[in-house]
């Protein structure tokens, strides 16, 4: 017995090894748009949140942030502690909070059909807005000493996002429906 829980915990650091570095990979390939440029950030953190359940996948990705504020450059705009003073550190916060609430409704539901695997993933993604809009309104309050106004803060912090975004919920969601069926995740 005590064999198959070091077997277990060992897996699971793997995992999460394995999602830091498809999540820092994932912030390294950008893809042009027409509004905006994106990473594929999203994919990996959605995926972290439905292959690895809640507490893993939040794990996975609160371990890629940590190595990005000691300074690792695995940040889109490299690493240190300073990048907590920047307005995108905000959805790094949303990232890890999206992939908690993913594998939550994920491991309640325990359904695996591609329509619910997007919905979770939808769910993570308003999360992720949440986090950081929210973070970005609280920094320019006390830190930059100015305000947004509400439909600038929802136009340049999630609007302009949302199609390339949705795009990623939909490929994270036939990803995860792969793996998911090949039994590779939790």
């Amino acid at each position: 017995m005590r064999e198959s829980t070091k077997t277990t915990k060992t897996r699971d650091l793997v995992l999460c090894s394995i999602f830091i570095a498809l999540i820092t990979v994932g912030a390294y390939i950008k893809i042009p748009s027409p509004i905006v440029s994106f990473t594929l950030q999203t994919i990996f953190t959605n995926l972290a949140g439905l292959v690895l359940g809640s507490k893993l996948g939040f794990m996975a990705v609160i371990g890629y942030v940590i190595l990005g504020l000691l300074g690792v450059p695995v940040f889109t705009g490299g690493g240190g502690i300073g990048y907590v003073l920047q307005p995108s550190f905000g959805y790094l916060i949303g990232f890890a909070v999206g992939a908690f609430v993913i594998g939550k409704i994920h491991e309640h539901y325990r359904r695996n059909n591609f329509q619910f695997l997007l919905f979770c993933n939808v769910v993570g993604l308003i999360c992720v807005y949440i986090c950081g809009m929210l973070y970005y309104v609280l920094l320019s309050k006390f830190y930059l000493g100015n305000s947004i106004g509400l439909l600038s803060l929802f136009f340049y912090f999630c609007i302009i996002f949302i199609p390339s975004d949705l795009v990623m919920c939909v490929v994270s969601s036939y990803l995860a429906k792969v793996l998911i069926d090949l039994k590779l995740g939790r």
